[in-house]
């Protein structure tokens, strides 16, 4: 039997109500492509369950086709409530400004995430979706990016969206308060950061080589 994979995406659709915004589509389907091209079974889950939001912003150039079978998978998420976490070997969080809104709040995310850095299981984000580390604590304490080496969406990148106001936070900032060590290349360039088994990308251009790196991590 396959390995399986939990990836979880945003349900949230809005920052405003001039603002429409849910998952970055590439984030999702770059890495869901490589994951199912290396034999892993995917689930993909998420707040609400059901129909994804998808951020009008990342379907501009992009092809009808392109990304059809990822695309089909977003349109009946399960409900991340009813995820077992030992069915799964690895966790992976696609970004998109929904995170922001609706993964550091909730608390089955919180709860499986701890539960994935406690079994030494790998755990992957990339862009926004690091948003889903800013609420869990492990059972020492500690926040979970305590003494970690990561990325994710940098304030700078933040600012160049020109939706940094109506952010409840910025990713960089509030990772850095919770004491990661959160590493940052210049704006909208590829990067990707591995700490032991957390992988982790700075933003879309770096969502292929992070789903790369994550499977490189889980297969060792």
């Amino acid at each position: 039997m396959a390995e399986k994979i939990l990836v979880v995406v945003t349900t949230a659709d809005k920052i405003t109500d001039e603002h429409k915004t849910g998952l970055w589509l590439s984030e999702f389907a770059e890495p869901y492509e490589e994951f199912t091209g290396h034999g892993y079974e995917v689930t993909v889950a998420s707040p609400k369950g059901g129909d994804v939001p998808l951020d009008p912003s990342s379907l501009e150039g992009v092809e009808q086709d392109k990304w059809s079978e990822p695309i089909s998978r977003l349109k009946k998420t399960q409900m991340l409530d009813d995820i077992q976490a030992d069915e799964y070997t690895a966790i992976f969080l696609p970004g998109g400004h929904g995170t922001m809104f609706d993964f550091p709040s909730n608390k089955k995310l919180q709860e499986l995430l701890v539960h994935f850095a406690e079994s030494d299981k790998v755990i992957g984000a990339v862009c926004h979706g690091p948003a889903g580390f800013v609420g869990p604590v492990l059972s020492s304490g500690k926040p979970l990016v305590e003494g970690k080496r990561l990325t994710g969406f940098t304030n700078e990148e933040e600012a160049d969206t020109k939706l940094e106001q109506y952010m409840p936070f910025l990713l960089e900032t509030k990772l850095t308060e919770l004491g990661a060590e959160f590493v940052t290349t210049p704006k909208f360039t590829e990067h990707v950061e591995v700490d032991g088994k957390l992988v982790t990308g700075q933003n879309p251009q770096s969502s292929a080589n992070t789903a790369k790196e994550f499977v490189r991590v889980l297969s060792k």
